[in-house]
């Protein structure tokens, strides 16, 4: 039987349909080995990675379709890759709706208003809610710190991400110019404490991710998360009906998950868990 939580990133990538995350200011030992002097390529590497993190953090409204996939390691140490797409969209200061479709076809809606969140799950006909004013960098947090839902990469849609990227990459490097994508990008490989990641980032005035890898380096076998992000739209402001729940006829509302103490998991510079 192949099983889908056989590793922790598995587990954390298809928790329920309400998947975002956003825990920020997770800690981890800082590493006490001086990193050697970066060339120019690589210095120019980190600035195209941190001036990325920083248009994504400055950006009034986004979005994006991620198609991704992630490891499963099975207790032979067999590798079974697993996947979801998902729309996002976000708008700035408190706004958010992502739709989910695993690869086993179970679809899910999570809408963020600025009071309320809301997962709906449309083949059950059924919702949820849970009321949380705030921003929307304070509703990531209180989805996975709280409710410990996990979306990989939501860190990239919150205020803090250049400071919180910086921090944690230990080393940057300039890998080439990749020409396959729909426009031209860089291709940086990012190091941290826990995990490897790999980023190619558009080049020209809107300088978004096309592309992550992401190989979590500490944990048995090291599985992979793999995203590629595309249908990017930047904007100052999004209809602003996508982010207002209306249930369908016939739907039930049902009790909310409580919320639970969170859980002793490290995050990787990008701020996804495992």
């Amino acid at each position: 039987m192949i099983h889908k939580r056989t590793h922790r990133l598995a587990r954390a990538a298809v928790l329920a349909v309400l998947a975002v995350a956003a825990a920020v200011g997770l800690a981890h030992a800082a590493d006490p080995t001086p990193a050697p002097e970066a060339s120019a390529q690589d210095r120019a590497g980190r600035a195209r990675l941190l001036g990325m993190a920083d248009f994504m953090a400055r950006a009034p409204a986004m979005s994006v379709t991620m198609r991704s996939g992630y490891d499963a390691i099975q207790a032979d140490g067999q590798r079974i890759e697993f996947g979801e797409r998902r729309r996002i969209l976000m708008q700035r200061p408190d706004k958010l709706r992502v739709e989910v479709e695993r690869s086993d076809g179970e679809r899910g809606t999570v809408v963020f208003d600025g009071r309320w969140i809301t997962a709906f799950k449309p083949a059950e006909n059924v919702y949820a809610r849970v009321e949380k004013p705030g921003t929307l960098d304070q509703a990531l947090v209180y989805m996975v710190r709280d409710l410990q839902a996990t979306l990989p990469l939501a860190r990239m849609f919150t205020t803090g991400f250049p400071v919180d990227l910086d921090k944690r990459a230990t080393s940057v490097t300039f890998v080439e110019e990749c020409s396959l994508f729909d426009v031209p990008t860089d291709h940086v490989a990012v190091r941290s404490a826990e995990v490897d990641l790999q980023l190619w980032i558009a080049k020209g005035p809107e300088p978004l991710p096309r592309r992550v890898v992401i190989t979590y380096k500490n944990a048995p076998g090291e599985p992979q998360f793999r995203a590629d992000l595309y249908d990017w739209s930047v904007k100052a402001t999004l209809d602003a009906a996508a982010f207002a729940f209306v249930p369908p006829a016939g739907a039930e509302q049902i009790m909310y998950l409580a919320p639970r103490p969170p859980a002793d998991v490290p995050a990787g510079p990008t701020g996804e868990q495992r």
